[in-house]
């Protein structure tokens, strides 16, 4: 499965190689944005926005909201998950 995370672009790294800084969580990193730039959006324009990250490439621009909301169903995805491992380890104790 391929997870696209929420980010918000902060800084231009390199114009030319369309590099920015995003920060992910409070977590900052050097993404390639060139999927989401355009004659329309150029890089320079794409500070402040909010992108779907996968792989180290911006597949796309989303809104707040959007963002608010994956970021928000991954925690719970993650909680979920956390609870699942919880009960498999118990039925494995209990099963011994």
């Amino acid at each position: 499965m391929c997870l696209g995370i929420p980010g918000r672009i902060v800084k231009i790294d390199d114009v030319g190689k369309k590099l920015a800084t995003v920060d992910v969580g409070g977590v900052t990193r050097q993404i390639n944005i060139a999927c989401v730039v355009s004659d329309e959006h150029p890089v320079l324009s794409c500070v402040g926005d909010w992108v779907l990250i996968h792989v180290g490439f911006a597949m796309s621009r989303i809104n707040e909201a959007e963002a608010a909301e994956t970021l928000k169903i991954l925690t719970e995805l993650g909680e979920a998950q956390a609870e699942l491992e919880a009960m498999r380890l118990s039925a494995l104790e209990a099963a011994s």
